[in-house]
């Protein structure tokens, strides 16, 4: 039986924090359900003059070789020191708790939809190397660049767990992440398709812009509206959404997504200046903003959702914790139930480091993940691995897992039947053969306690419970 612990990390958009989550995985063999155990989960500051020269450089779009080379070490020792702090407050050994270390880093650039004479492309910071030699440990980064490679958008990357973990066999439902950027993962209902039909995209800004206003307006006291305090104080000044709305991006028929490049600060300061000169007040401003985002994750759906109503709703990322925006989303769905990914036992704030550790497993086992049905289907393996000083055991757990399953493949084939059962047929594409099957069955544990069944979830009414 494969066990191992994945100690996955992420810093967003907004850079708002660095969320480390430790997760254990349990699989009997590649074609046995996988189980997922979220065992500690944290979000750790980050250094403050790291950040600022991070945003500096994604804002103002220019740097030098030298500042870029050293940014991208900085950065490395800042996930490194982060990881240590994780370690030491969460009472994790990680000698003896810890076997993969899988890293996002810090997007510099994003670029999916290259213009005339520009490349399909993608940028990480956080150098592999420096976590590998600190920690001890493999580490596994880079997720995006390869999915570029077989012709999709390298992002939202959501649609694997969250078509795992939500698929129902008569409901519809959709996972609604709210970070910098929103995101959506659409699950359809077994009956519908299930996982195979599932599909994922950018539905615009999440909380980038809204934080951007609140640092405008506070001096950078603080980082974010908390609670959602100045949107509830303020009025929405209607015309200013209106317009957002007609951006070309929320035309574009997915698979798309966004970042910084399109909605960034200066977004933000630009519309703040309008709504000054209009006599809007900073409360009045914030709770636009924050309408904006709500109002594009409605506009999403109702033109690229399924044509099957939406029967539950789940939020995660800090922006699922603002009731401006779940209250207008439960407004304009009535019908649909609302409750924080929590409910499936991945905490709505873990769900991106949660996924991240999913994904450096997937990477060090050598096994493609589910394709979004609206992107190019040629499978692939995401991430790119550098060893660490326990590369070796891990190369042996690996080898006896894959020996495992030759063996089980090969009698399969020998009596007859197909040694890839437990793959649908769209799935596997053009899968070599020496590639573990996907997954196709995720079972979610909560904290050691019991296994959360995805047919018998209990909801929390959001629209009467503070989170």
């Amino acid at each position: 039986m494969l066990q191992l612990r994945v100690l996955g990390m992420n810093s967003g958009t907004c850079m708002d924090a660095i969320d480390i989550s430790l997760v254990e995985f349990r699989q009997e063999s590649p074609d046995a359900p996988l189980y997922m155990i979220p065992l500690k989960y944290d979000e750790l500051p980050l250094n403050d003059k790291d950040k600022r020269d991070t945003l500096r450089l994604i804002v103002e779009n220019r740097s030098s070789p030298q500042e870029l080379c050293e940014l991208n070490f900085r950065l490395g020792h800042m996930f490194a020191d982060a990881i240590d702090r994780f370690a030491r407050e969460q009472n994790v050994d990680l000698l003896r708790d810890v076997d993969l270390v899988a890293s996002h880093g810090q997007t510099i650039w994003h670029q999916p939809d290259p213009g005339p004479g520009e490349t399909k492309s993608t940028l990480m910071f956080g150098e592999p190397t420096v976590l590998a030699h600190r920690t001890g440990k493999t580490t596994v980064n880079d997720f995006r660049a390869a999915e570029q490679q077989v012709g999709r958008q390298g992002a939202p990357l959501a649609c694997f767990q969250d078509a795992l973990a939500l698929v129902h066999p008569s409901l519809t439902r959709v996972s609604q992440n709210i970070g910098g950027i929103g995101n959506c993962a659409f699950v359809p209902a077994e009956k519908d398709g299930g996982i195979d039909e599932a599909y994922d995209f950018d539905t615009g800004p999440g909380n980038v812009l809204i934080d951007a206003a609140v640092r405008y307006f506070s001096g950078g006291e603080r980082e974010y509206d908390k609670d959602g305090e100045m949107g509830a104080r303020g009025k929405v000044y209607q015309p200013f959404v209106d317009e957002f709305l007609k951006n070309p991006y929320f035309d574009r028929k997915p698979p798309k997504t966004t970042g910084r490049e399109l909605f960034g600060d200066d977004t933000a300061i630009k519309m703040i200046e309008r709504g000054r000169s209009l006599g809007l007040s900073d409360d009045d401003m914030v709770a636009t903003i924050t309408r904006i985002t709500a109002a594009s994750i409605v506009l999403s759906y109702q033109r690229f959702g399924p044509k099957q109503p939406l029967d539950e709703i789940y939020f995660c990322g800090g922006g699922s914790f603002n009731p401006n925006i779940r209250a207008y989303i439960q407004e304009c769905f009535p019908n649909a139930r609302l409750s924080l990914l929590d409910k499936c036992g991945i905490t709505a704030a873990s769900k991106e480091a949660t996924s991240f550790a999913f994904m450096g497993l997937e990477c060090l086992l050598g096994r493609p993940m589910i394709v979004p049905s609206i992107e190019p289907q040629e499978p692939v393996i995401c991430g790119k691995i550098t060893p660490g000083r326990n590369y070796g055991e891990l190369i042996v757990k690996v080898a006896a897992f894959h020996e495992a399953w030759s063996k089980t493949a090969n009698s399969t084939k020998a009596n007859g039947m197909n040694g890839t059962n437990s793959i649908n047929k769209k799935a596997v594409g053009k899968s070599h053969a020496s590639w573990l099957p996907a997954v196709r069955d995720l079972r979610v544990k909560d904290n050691l306690t019991r296994e959360k069944e995805q047919k018998d979830l209990v909801f929390m009414d959001v629209r009467h419970a503070k989170c």
